[in-house]
């Protein structure tokens, strides 16, 4: 089995769409899908705010390098251009976690660096697996607690968009 927890972001465009467009090219592996939250940006502060997401997603016949290569197929689909770190993007697909593989290499850090420290992943994440954990960081209910309140209030449920 080859499980993994992919966070989708969208800050350009058809936001709810382009989230859209990749739980659409997902389907046929989806598990589960959180709602939507809106973000501020992290990293780069002066672009627009985020819409995110995160999906549980299971096919045996992928490893970790096959769904990194899914995320950045579905990228190319939302015709997401990168000019600058953590820039504006019309769909971002991140590879958080997949199983319990660790990995170091450049092209693929797994746990996804940053992730144990992000709200925007852990509460929509925790939403659909309460039992969430990030490997070598412990339960992600525990990581988001410990994260400052600003942090845990700035990610804001959209009850309006659907996915």
């Amino acid at each position: 089995m080859s499980r993994a927890v992919l966070s989708l972001g969208s800050n350009l465009g058809d936001r709810a769409g382009y989230l859209r467009l990749a739980v659409d090219g997902l389907r046929d592996v989806l598990v589960a899908v959180s709602s939507v939250y809106e973000t501020k940006p992290w990293g780069v502060t002066d672009q627009p705010d985020f819409f995110n997401a995160v999906c549980l997603v299971d096919d045996p016949a992928r490893d970790h390098w096959a769904w990194l290569r899914t995320a950045q197929e579905l990228e190319r689909r939302a015709e997401r251009v990168r000019e600058r770190r953590w820039g504006p993007r019309t769909l971002d697909v991140d590879v958080v976690t997949v199983d319990a593989v660790r990995s170091d290499d450049p092209d693929l850090l797994l746990p996804h660096p940053g992730a144990h420290e992000r709200a925007t992943v852990l509460i929509p994440w925790l939403e659909i697996d309460p039992d969430a954990e990030v490997p070598g960081r412990g339960k992600a209910a525990d990581l988001l607690a410990a994260l400052p309140e600003d942090d845990r209030e700035g990610v804001r449920l959209r009850a309006d968009v659907a996915l």
